[in-house]
């Protein structure tokens, strides 16, 4: 982790962090699991099952609405997953991840008010190769 990085995240309320670090074991535990090839859903399912039977709150597919104008507006957007009710969750299942993924986390995080996300592409060999931790 550079200089920069830890700069970022720190100011994150240990509670938090402990809910990142459940995540990620349990991300690891599903890939582990399931290996790639399937589709986003399947390890969508899977997280948070494994997130719930920790006792961790999972919100799936939660509407995003974008505020404009005075207008709040359903443009179908949903939250892939938002443990706890603080992390969201872009879950992928791509040939490799880019710059557009990670823009569409940052977005979601402004839209929704959360300042952690993480954008996980399950369609890879080492999953910690799919992994981007995004904070605002």
């Amino acid at each position: 982790m550079d200089h920069k990085e830890h700069q970022e995240h720190k100011g994150l309320d240990p509670r938090v962090e402990a809910v990142c670090r459940q995540l990620l074991d349990s991300a690891f535990k599903v890939h582990k699991a399931l290996g790639p090839g399937l589709l986003e859903t399947a390890y969508e399912h899977c997280l948070a099952h494994e997130l719930q039977s920790r006792g961790l709150s999972v919100a799936r597919q939660l509407a995003l609405p974008i505020r404009y104008d005075g207008l709040e507006l359903d443009a179908g957007y949903r939250l892939d997953l938002v443990v706890e009710r603080q992390v969201v969750v872009e879950l992928k299942a791509v040939e490799a991840l880019t710059r557009l993924h990670e823009a569409q986390v940052l977005t979601y995080l402004k839209l929704s008010g959360h300042r952690i996300g993480f954008l996980m592409n399950f369609n890879v060999i080492l999953l910690k190769q799919g992994i981007r931790r995004l904070v605002l």
